[in-house]
C-alpha cells in the first residue's frame, strides 16, 4: 500500500553518499540527521504493518459476525415456521442477541 508513494528505504538513506564541497555541510551533522530520518522511516513502516494486520483481523471479525447474524436470522425464521406456541419466548431471546451482534458489527451503541 505505502510502497508506491515512498521513494527511499531506510537502507538507501543509510547508504547515501554526499559530495563534499569547500563550503559544504559538516558530515557529522548530516549523518546524525540522516540517522534520525532512518529511525523515523523504520518506525513508520512498523506502524503501517501493525495497522495492516489490525485491519485484516478486524475484517475477519466483521465477516464472522455478519455470518453469525445471518445464521441467527435463519434460526429465527425456522423457529417461527416450526412452532407458533413457543415462538414469542424463543424469538425474544434471539432478537435480543441479534440486536447485540448488530450493535457490535455496525458500531451502534445506543
Amino acid at each position: 500500500m505505502y510502497n508506491e508513494k515512498i521513494y527511499l528505504t531506510p537502507q538507501e538513506i543509510l547508504d547515501k553518499e554526499f559530495k563534499i564541497d569547500a563550503r559544504g555541510y559538516r558530515p557529522q551533522e548530516v549523518d546524525k540527521f540522516l540517522d534520525m530520518v532512518i529511525h523515523d522511516y523504520t518506525e513508520f513502516i512498523a506502524i503501517i504493518k501493525k495497522q495492516e494486520r489490525e485491519i485484516h483481523n478486524l475484517n475477519n471479525d466483521n465477516r464472522d459476525l455478519k455470518s453469525e447474524i445471518r445464521r441467527l436470522k435463519s434460526n429465527i425464521e425456522a423457529a417461527e415456521d416450526s412452532s407458533s406456541g413457543y415462538k414469542n419466548v424463543n424469538n425474544v431471546d434471539l432478537l435480543r442477541r441479534l440486536s447485540q451482534l448488530e450493535k457490535v458489527v455496525f458500531g451502534k451503541n445506543d
